[in-house]
């Protein structure tokens, strides 16, 4: 609507200010949470968005959370631009997890913010390679044996510790107790999202644990290896395609082992993402004639994913298991 009239210039002058500070509100990154422009609140930079869940559940109305990682973006990839390297270093604390975005660790390193919140830190990594969980370790020495140097096992340490919402869970208390001595003024209502936080991680671990506990077969195969941590948790072995890259490829030894396994162990499902080209597992899955679905690891919210949150996601991603594993 374009309607002029006379406006007194101490006016014109607020509404300005007033525009400006509305357009500094709506600047930061799409995943923020809590930014009504108010500079008081807590500043948080997170790496991505499990980091960024996190801060904005812990945090409430006391935090601002900007991701580094934009919605639609595969965090492997990220390289940090300069003004999210001054956006870091203006910011009250970084939360991130070390290992995975090795770009976000350099420049956490470098910057010299106080508050440094490492979620690699507040729980236990463990070696994972393309093979997780039951049989994989006695299944991956056997087939070293038989196919020497030809067989393919990326290991290294698995930083994707928050599809396990129990490993989740712990990472969220360290958080809690990070924002209580950084924020003190605000330290009772961190414990207590904190708290809440938990106790909705502990719910959805029994969801899973009841809704996993007697399927036909134990064995999925995904795009690459990032639920390691949650086969290892409710009794499932993760074969990947690829390692815990998401953009390596897989050798052809890999290949033919996952079709004979895919048969062997009753597989009727091979997993794809959302965030990473789903060509290889879509042509192995036909090779092998097996059907295809989605399992999130949930990196990034997008149209794409199915639900609006961590939780949403994760309960799809329950139903996918299921029907895959052929849950009874």
């Amino acid at each position: 609507m374009n309607v002029r009239r006379l406006i007194p210039a101490t006016a014109v002058a607020a509404a300005t200010a007033l525009g400006l500070s509305a357009l500094t509100a709506c600047s930061s990154d799409s995943a923020a949470a809590g930014d009504s422009g108010n500079t008081s609140k807590f500043d948080v930079v997170a790496s991505f968005y499990p980091m960024a869940y996190l801060a904005q559940q812990i945090g409430g109305e006391h935090v601002k959370v900007t991701s580094l990682t934009e919605p639609g973006q595969e965090p492997h990839d990220l390289e940090i631009s300069a003004r999210q390297r001054a956006q870091l270093e203006e910011s009250d604390a970084a939360l991130y997890l070390k290992g995975l975005q090795p770009t976000v660790d350099e420049a956490v390193d470098q910057s010299g913010l106080k508050t440094k919140i490492d979620a690699a830190e507040l729980t236990s990594l463990e070696e994972h390679g393309t093979e997780v969980g039951g049989h994989a370790a006695e299944h991956d020495e056997h087939a070293g044996e038989e196919e020497g140097e030809e067989h393919e096992h990326e290991g290294g340490k698995d930083p994707h510790v928050w599809l396990d919402p129990v490993k989740y869970a712990e990472v969220a208390q360290g958080v809690g107790k990070a924002f209580e001595k950084a924020d003190p003024d605000h330290a009772a209502d961190y414990k207590k999202n904190t708290a809440d936080l938990v106790a909705r991680l502990g719910a959805l671990d029994t969801e899973f644990k009841t809704g996993l506990a007697s399927t036909k077969t134990k064995v999925f195969i995904t795009t690459h290896a990032a639920f390691g941590y949650l086969a290892e948790r409710y009794g499932l072995i993760e074969e990947a395609i690829s390692g815990l890259d998401p953009e390596s490829e897989p050798s052809a030894a890999r290949v033919k082992d996952l079709e004979k396994m895919a048969k062997a162990d009753g597989v009727t499902t091979v997993f794809y993402e959302t965030l990473v080209s789903d060509k290889t597992a879509k042509t192995i899955a036909k090779d092998a004639n097996l059907g295809t679905d989605v399992l999130d690891p949930i990196e990034g919210i997008t149209d794409k994913s199915r639900g609006t949150d961590y939780f949403e996601v994760q309960k799809a991603n329950l139903t996918a298991l299921r029907k895959a594993l052929g849950a009874k």
